[in-house]
């Protein structure tokens, strides 16, 4: 950065970031911080909101290092990368596109996450990357699977837990129009990130999930028995409380069909 950047304010803010403590929740509940970037001096701070440029900028290196070296060209293989997060996409070299990759992260002094790091053949198998599980998907009007993208399964558990926490007994106290707002905001967001591929299931769980914690948020602020959540129908959560239909969204999308 300091080969590129001039002005000494810009490069103190950025060591700002890269120092920054990062603080988290211990198994007692307590925050701990932790100073791991300052003492080892490598890496970002998950969570900064500079790490993603960061990790674009180094990754840079290794994307036309595997171009310069011929990879790309000589195992038919490309690159695919946000931030640190990358697939490599080939035919059949996946084993020497896998050990070149590594030898490249060894000479960049980069560590790889073995955890995530592994060999799919697709569509015969599933990977997830950037919230998206990739692989073979099935179409029920025409009857034949296809090769596509659904929201993974941890994004869809991932929302439904943050409306279940907006939705809780101790939120009873907020207005009934602050809430649906709120939740309106959460997940018109995911939706329009998770907009691509194949999403009616995903939205169909998403609404399921909202509707039964609203109804039952809404029994909790008026005091009612569970009989009560008879009284909230879809439509007067739908028109009346003005809460978004995820199922109907795929409609206004500009790329959908007919």
């Amino acid at each position: 950065m300091a080969r590129r950047i001039s002005d000494r304010h810009v490069l103190h803010l950025i060591k700002m970031w890269l120092e920054t403590p990062v603080e988290e929740t211990d198994q007692r509940g307590q925050k701990q911080r932790t100073y791991q970037n300052r003492n080892q001096r490598r890496g970002t701070p998950q969570g900064a909101p500079l790490s993603p440029l960061l990790a674009n900028l180094y990754m840079r290196r290794f994307v036309l290092g595997w171009k310069v070296k011929g990879h790309e060209q000589r195992l038919l293989a490309r690159i695919v990368n946000y931030a640190d997060d990358f697939v490599i996409c080939c035919r059949d070299s996946a084993a020497q596109a896998m050990a070149a990759m590594r030898d490249m992260m060894e000479r960049l002094k980069l560590t790889v996450n073995e955890r995530k790091t592994r060999i799919c053949r697709v569509p015969g198998e599933t990977f997830v990357f950037l919230g998206y599980t990739i692989g073979e998907c099935y179409s029920f009007r025409r009857k034949r699977s296809y090769l596509g993208m659904r929201p993974a399964k941890k994004a869809v558990q991932r929302i439904c837990r943050a409306i279940s926490e907006m939705t809780s007994r101790q939120c009873a106290y907020l207005p009934v129009e602050d809430l649906v707002r709120t939740i309106n905001q959460r997940l018109g967001g995911w939706a329009n990130y998770f907009q691509l591929g194949s999403v009616s299931q995903a939205y169909r769980a998403v609404d399921r999930h909202t509707r039964y914690r609203l109804c039952k948020w809404l029994r909790w602020k008026h005091k009612l028995g569970p009989r009560g959540a008879a009284r909230f129908t879809d439509q007067y959560l739908y028109q009346t409380l003005g809460l978004i239909c995820l199922p109907l969204l795929p409609r206004l999308f500009p790329w959908a069909k007919a």
